[in-house]
């Protein structure tokens, strides 16, 4: 398996790929990258530095993800899915590409888009139905299933996922005071909310 690596046109070889992955010719494979037992790269993938790729992961072709990406055991990336830096994909998450997929009908040509943001957390066995863009920093509870985008710092949960309430960057829940300010309890970074969004302020 190894040898296939041998054809990538990288321009490092300081990742690391477990002898039963298997990485297809055309990849691009960031520094410091570990991909794990029996994952599959697809071609012309994009694997960002310091990215973690756990067991049994499927990345498709052309999918794309930033630096320091974090793919849980069993997860498949579909073509049309691109994650931002510092994104984290739960345990068994699953991302669709097609809204109405029928077995005997070639739909390769309508796959849908869904870009995550930087910073996402989709929790354990949750489902993003394609088309839906998941905002920077947003959080998905274990086993939602998000028929909607989502906006930055949202935090939803359930089937279908509903928002209820507001995470920061260190994935704490913000609590807003009366002036719309909230302060991160670890970090002490400061989120304003205005007009139905959320920004960080310091």
């Amino acid at each position: 398996m190894l040898t296939q690596l041998n054809n990538l046109p990288k321009t490092e070889n300081d990742f690391f790929v477990h002898e039963s992955a298997i990485v297809d010719p055309g990849c691009e494979i960031g520094s410091g990258t570990k991909i794990w037992h029996f994952s599959h790269i697809m071609s012309n993938s994009v694997i960002g530095e310091n990215c973690n790729i756990g067991q049994n992961v499927v990345v498709s072709p052309g999918v794309v993800l930033g630096k320091n990406v974090k793919v849980q055991n069993n997860v498949s990336i579909y073509t049309g899915v691109n994650c931002a830096d510092d994104v984290f994909l739960g345990p068994s998450m699953v991302f669709t590409n097609v809204i109405n997929p029928r077995s005997a009908i070639n739909r390769k040509d309508q796959y849908s888009k869904t870009n995550v943001g930087k910073g996402a957390s989709i929790g354990a066995n949750a489902t993003i139905v394609c088309g839906h863009d998941i905002g920077e920093y947003a959080f998905i509870g274990a086993g939602a299933v998000v028929t909607k985008t989502v906006l930055p710092y949202a935090l939803v949960v359930g089937n279908p996922a509903k928002q209820i309430g507001w995470v920061g960057e260190y994935g704490h829940r913000l609590v807003f005071d009366s002036n719309g300010i909230a302060t991160c309890p670890e970090s002490n970074q400061q989120y304003k909310f205005e007009n139905n969004y959320v920004t960080r302020i310091t």
